[in-house]
């Protein structure tokens, strides 16, 4: 069997220091493997943590699912997705060292005989290749099977590891749809697996640029005096897709962007804008932060409901050109749909460091572009002795994609553009920015989130995933909203594809003196 250096490897730079940590004996388990998730993401990220020298060479992966497949189908299924989707160059050593340690198991959720053969299989890798009783299972299927799949492994005694091994799981979003269900499936699930056992995944913590952001606050001393309500004016999260629902309709229909963005991924930026400092690294200090930012957001009343939040649903319009069919005309789709697709809202965060600062989060599928950046609006300055641009503020932008990097937006003055005003000369100040982009300054060797994730997953560090408390109080943050909406006979306002949303949402924004980063 040919082996793999875990010291060597010919892709990454000596002097890179990112992600030095190697994986300890063990294989991931993929529940839903034949899903996109698992194509496109999952299986294309194990390849390039293998390819990168950070997997040992005995991993392996195991996928489950209802087809009839042999090892050596799943395996071409993995390679495919590999060769299409991997962010690393195809390398046939390491695609064979890989592949030895691939395997399938056919099965039903609710079917006994199916996980005693995944336990078989687990058992036969511990002794064939060397993973030590050490696996990870990730659950990439609805939420409604998360209980089964969850029993199933603890009867089997597959959730059970034994001394000096581990057993994990990891779980995809949407964790529940409202409040109650979240702590329906919380209790499921860690009635099996301790806490710490448990990774609910948000994949946009595990991005480059997110990373960034908790660097550029906690590892520099440049912005955090500046991180206050004395110095910042408003904070805009932007989470734009020019996609449509695609394929997507029936899943999206009972959904929603509130639920699919704004719950888990938006507000997980806004915990790590707004958090204090957390004492050390460690996962329960950082969560602990976040937890106090959801838990001193505004509670919504009826006058804010209807004040500060906009719901819309795109209809038929031009994306790049190209004519695109409005969400009711879109397959799975109910023609009488009232799901969003669109959400733009206001909160603040009741302490200290942020009294009085409004935050907006808006997010939408068929906007006019696709990205997503977080906008720091600083105050001006207390006196003004030069004469600003219209509009001009100074502001950081956070890039999160497609783009990773970020802004400096300053003044300075041109020597052509000073003006004599009597006995005085004042300076008329231009607009620059300072560009940080972190793809040109690191290359390839940036590690994707769900490379980053995985590993964390393997390597038992919790600190980018999500515990049952913040999540719980992201729902019960958003659950007043839904209830607001399903009262809401009025239903979503319709804006069309290739724009940036209802023009409420520019309306919500201008009540406060400000606007969207587009408009100015």
């Amino acid at each position: 069997m040919s082996k793999i250096s875990a010291g060597h490897n010919p892709l990454r730079d000596p002097d890179d220091r990112r992600l030095n940590r190697i994986a300890g004996p063990s294989s991931l388990v993929i529940f839903g493997v034949t899903g996109d998730l698992s194509r496109k993401k999952l299986m294309p990220a194990v390849y390039d943590l293998a390819n990168r020298g950070l997997l040992p060479p005995g991993f392996s992966l195991v996928g489950f699912a209802r087809r009839e497949w042999e090892n050596q189908d799943f395996a071409k299924v993995v390679h495919d997705s590999v060769r299409q989707y991997a962010r690393t160059p195809f390398s046939e050593e390491v695609w064979q060292q890989l592949s030895e340690g691939i395997r399938f198991v056919q099965g039903e959720f609710d079917d006994d005989a199916s996980f005693d053969r995944l336990k078989a299989t687990i058992d036969a890798l511990d002794k064939e290749r060397g993973t030590n009783g050490n696996h990870a299972f990730y659950l990439s299927i609805p939420p409604k099977a998360f209980p089964l799949v969850t029993q199933q492994l603890s009867r089997s005694g597959l959730a059970t590891p034994k001394e000096n091994e581990f057993r994990r799981v990891v779980i995809e979003k949407p964790f529940g749809s409202d409040l109650a269900s979240a702590r329906e499936l919380n209790q499921v699930v860690e009635s099996v697996f301790p806490p710490d056992a448990v990774f609910r995944i948000d994949h946009y913590l595990g991005k480059p640029s997110v990373q960034n952001l908790f660097a550029l606050r906690f590892g520099n001393a440049l912005f955090e005096p500046l991180w206050r309500r004395e110095h910042i004016a408003n904070i805009q999260i932007t989470i734009a897709e020019e996609l449509g629902v695609e394929k997507r309709g029936a899943f999206y229909e009972n959904t929603g962007a509130l639920r699919d963005m704004v719950q888990n991924h938006a507000l997980q930026l806004l915990c790590a804008i707004a958090m204090e400092p957390p004492i050390n690294a460690h996962a329960d200090a950082i969560r602990d932060e976040k937890l106090k930012v959801l838990r001193a957001l505004k509670p919504w009343t009826s006058e804010s409901l209807g004040q500060h939040v906009v719901r819309g649903q795109y209809s038929a319009g031009n994306v790049n050109g190209q004519a695109v069919p409005g969400y009711k005309e879109e397959s799975g789709v109910n023609p009488n749909s009232s799901t969003e697709t669109f959400v733009a809202l206001r909160t603040e965060i009741a302490n200290w460091r942020w009294a009085g600062v409004p935050f907006y989060i808006r997010t939408g599928k068929r906007l006019a572009s696709r990205e997503a950046y977080i906008e720091i609006n600083f105050r001006p300055t207390p006196h003004a002795i030069f004469q600003a641009p219209s509009g001009g503020v100074n502001k950081l932008i956070i890039h999160l994609q497609p783009k990773d990097g970020l802004e400096l937006h300053l003044f300075a003055e041109g020597q052509h553009k000073r003006l004599k005003s009597g006995n005085t000369t004042s300076g008329t100040l231009s607009s620059v920015h300072l560009d940080l982009d972190f793809d040109k300054r690191f290359g390839s060797e940036r590690v994707g989130a769900y490379e980053r994730l995985l590993l964390d997953v393997l390597d038992g560090r919790l600190n980018l995933f999500v515990r049952s408390d913040e999540q719980e109080e992201a729902w019960r943050w958003v659950e007043p909203i839904l209830q607001h909406w399903a009262a809401d006979t009025q239903g979503p306002r319709p804006y069309a594809a290739g724009t940036w949303g209802p023009s409420a949402s520019s309306a919500m924004i201008a009540r406060d003196g400000f606007c969207w980063s587009e408009e100015t």
